[in-house]
């Protein structure tokens, strides 16, 4: 099992009504966040209720990060499960979601 590939499962499999709501958004993988090696994930930009990113800026960005997925979760199942948590919590901000919001839905 490839990291990447379980980022792109995540993904492949959002609820078509959310997956068509995505535009102007790059979801990548790098190792671990500079300022915060325990980070999972981060939304960077501006989310969709606040009008997105105006024309000729960056597109929003969506970071998850490896490493410390990767040193939480041993199991493979619980893995893969963490790292669709995360990719559904950071959609979540890009979308305009708070944490308690994304907290009540079960994505903290």
């Amino acid at each position: 099992m490839r990291f990447d590939d379980v980022v792109r499962e995540a993904l492949d499999s959002l609820p078509p009504d959310i997956a068509a709501g995505l535009r102007n958004v790059a979801v990548v993988v790098e190792d671990e966040d500079p300022d915060d090696p325990d980070l999972y994930g981060v939304f960077e930009g501006v989310p969709l209720t606040e009008g997105g990113p105006a024309p000729g800026d960056l597109p929003n960005r969506i970071a998850i990060f490896q490493r410390p997925l990767e040193a939480d979760f041993d199991d493979v199942d619980e893995l893969r499960d963490e790292i669709r948590i995360t990719v559904l919590h950071e959609l979540g901000h890009y979308f305009g979601l708070d944490e308690d919001r994304l907290a009540e839905l079960g994505y903290e």
